[in-house]
């Protein structure tokens, strides 16, 4: 098993993770659980702040 923190500063053109992005920088973390059986990674599991990313996103009332 393997562990891995992955740093992501994009700015995707449409939707991300199910929200509006369009286009506008958001930096978000992703942690990965990588499993092996020998040389194969054979599962992965992720968990990403999706909330943190709409929290970077403006409100509709803004």
């Amino acid at each position: 098993m393997v562990a891995s923190r992955l740093v992501f500063d994009c700015s995707p053109v449409r939707m991300l993770f199910g929200l509006p992005v369009n286009g506008r920088r958001v930096r978000f973390d992703e942690t990965a659980f990588y499993e092996f059986l020998g040389a194969k990674i054979v599962s992965v599991r992720s968990v990403i702040d999706t909330a943190g990313v709409a929290a970077q996103l403006p409100r509709a009332d803004d």
